[in-house]
């Protein structure tokens, strides 16, 4: 589904990657933000990081791609598809965290707190 949304004419699973990098995203922060509040309930947190993100991003149809790229001997862009993968999916992860940290830090300044 995510493939046909955004088509790729060189055969790289572009929907794919891109829906994969924003669940990094989303879950780094997700879990980051509602780390900070206790009074969220462990079941909601568990739903959306796990339930939601999970049904949103797919792991796969990622190792389906990968493998078909390397049956139709597409061997750069297979590779080029994991590597994007894991080091963007590890790179959103951070940003992800760091931007709660970064919010947490406005907030403290804009109350006067250091």
């Amino acid at each position: 589904m995510v493939g046909k949304a955004i088509p790729s004419q060189s055969g790289f699973p572009l929907g794919t990657l891109v829906i994969n990098l924003m669940g990094c995203l989303f879950l780094a922060w997700f879990f980051s933000i509602t780390a900070k509040q206790k009074n969220i309930n462990p079941n909601l947190i568990l739903a959306i990081g796990t339930g939601f993100t999970g049904a949103f991003t797919t792991f796969s149809t990622f190792s389906v791609e990968t493998l078909n790229l390397l049956k139709n001997q597409q061997y750069f862009i297979a590779i080029l598809y994991v590597t994007i993968s894991i080091f963007g999916g590890i790179a959103l992860a951070i940003i992800g965290t760091k931007l709660v940290s970064l919010d947490f830090k406005i907030k403290r300044k804009t109350r006067g707190e250091s």
